[in-house]
């Protein structure tokens, strides 16, 4: 089962991410993760994408491509995996569908959650206003401004990913506004067709 999560920033990507590690038993392939694995691995496209950044540069999609490529040959991606953060632009959803179809493979399910970005925004606020009012220290990047120019980039980038899979019958949209247990319910109710009949009967 291979599956890929889009949605805005704050709208639950990571906790439903943590369920479908557990519930599913297939590892969640982080992009920041698999780049520093393979820095710290040294393998040669670690090696292009340290020199890259050492420039100062941003890594190209040729070498995060290759980086997941790299990655999703390793044993524990056999029965399946669930990509964080990559694809992000058409142009790498393109370069995944042509990786994958090299190995036999092919992306099974795109799961949206869709959120009011407004109620992302109150969310936000409420948690800085929580986290002072405990006298705790706000993280830098915990801020309207910043959250709001993420949420900006994820529309004009990734958001045209959502009729790039929905062409493709993929996409299966999820309302992620509800309680946590009754976002993860609703997308265990879209990956059961995807599991194998025994587990399903046994799920």
């Amino acid at each position: 089962m291979i599956l890929i999560f889009l949605g805005p920033p704050g709208a639950g990507k990571g906790t439903q991410a943590a369920h479908i590690v557990t519930r599913y038993q297939i590892p969640q392939l982080s992009t920041g993760d698999m780049l520093r694995a393979a820095v710290a691995a040294q393998t040669p496209v670690g090696k292009q994408a340290k020199a890259v950044m050492d420039a100062g540069n941003l890594v190209s999609d040729d070498i995060v491509a290759a980086i997941v490529e790299e990655r999703i040959e390793a044993d524990d991606c056999a029965t399946g995996f669930l990509l964080d953060g990559f694809p992000r632009t058409e142009a790498q959803a393109e370069m995944l569908d042509a990786m994958l179809e090299k190995k036999e493979r092919a992306v099974d399910a795109v799961i949206e959650l869709r959120v009011d970005e407004s109620a992302l925004t109150e969310r936000l606020l409420s948690r800085i206003a929580e986290t002072k009012a405990r006298g705790d220290e706000v993280r830098k990047d915990d801020n309207e401004e910043t959250f709001k120019k993420r949420l900006a980039v994820y529309r004009d980038q990734t958001a045209p990913l959502i009729p790039y899979y929905e062409k493709q019958g993929k996409l299966k949209a999820v309302d992620g506004m509800g309680a946590v247990e009754a976002v993860s319910a609703a997308i265990d109710a879209i990956l059961v067709e995807f599991m194998p009949f025994e587990e399903r009967e046994n799920g």
